[in-house]
């Protein structure tokens, strides 16, 4: 996601929790010619948020104005496979804090910073749609983001600010590596592309939602799955 925003003329700033992967992906993008800089983050801890903010609004004019956000950072890897009654409370806490917080945190320090016109596309899961088993602390995660995404369409509607998420299925990524394979073949009879999803099948939407073109399109939530749900 971040190499197309670069791909489609944006500057832009890879806040990533691991700075080795974030750094990769920023000189990835200077290497092909745009502009993006690497910078940490981790969105569960409001002074790391803070922090983002102070060092974006320092940069002004050097780094230009702040358009779009694409909140993307989430748990998922490793999270399933215990019914909602056994789920442990330090768990359920933990995935909360980065899934549903994280992604108001970071629009509540930014939402300043940026232009009006803006763009903001949450990412949340097509879990949330289908009500996955097993999994009831991830699916109420991003239940909670698609229910953030319509509040703050609302709210932000005036100022020319849209709200949007995208709700992908099952992506074949190092996220889902330990997603059981009951689950992966739940998938491929269930979507109506039986094919694997790739983290590429998100970029097309995402490229809109950020552009020009999505000006009147705000506070929905688009599945990209294949036709895994469909509504």
């Amino acid at each position: 996601m971040a190499r197309r925003a670069a791909a489609d003329g944006y500057r832009v700033v890879v806040a990533e929790l691991n700075p080795a992967w974030g750094e990769r992906t920023a000189e990835a993008i200077r290497a092909a010619g745009g502009e993006a800089e690497s910078v940490p983050l981790d969105v569960a801890d409001p002074a790391s948020v803070a922090a983002l903010a102070g060092r974006l609004a320092a940069a002004g004019p050097a780094s230009g104005p702040l358009y779009g956000l694409v909140n993307n950072a989430a748990l998922a890897n490793g999270v399933g496979g215990k019914e909602f009654q056994d789920i442990d409370v330090e768990v359920w806490d933990r995935l909360m804090a980065v899934n549903a917080r994280g992604p108001w945190l970071v629009a509540k320090h930014l939402l300043p910073l940026m232009t009006r016109p803006g763009r903001i596309v949450n990412i949340a899961s097509d879990a949330a749609l289908y009500g996955s088993p097993r999994l009831a602390h991830y699916i109420a995660s991003k239940g909670a983001v698609l229910s953030l995404t319509r509040g703050m369409a609302r709210e932000l509607g005036e100022q020319g600010i849209t709200v949007n998420a995208l709700a992908p299925g099952l992506t074949e990524a190092e996220a889902t590596a330990t997603v059981p394979a009951e689950r992966h073949a739940l998938y491929a009879v269930n979507r109506a592309i039986s094919r694997p999803q790739q983290p590429e099948d998100l970029l097309g939407l995402v490229s809109f939602l950020l552009g020009e073109e999505s000006r009147y399109v705000t506070g929905q939530v688009i599945a990209v799955n294949g036709g895994f749900t469909m509504h």
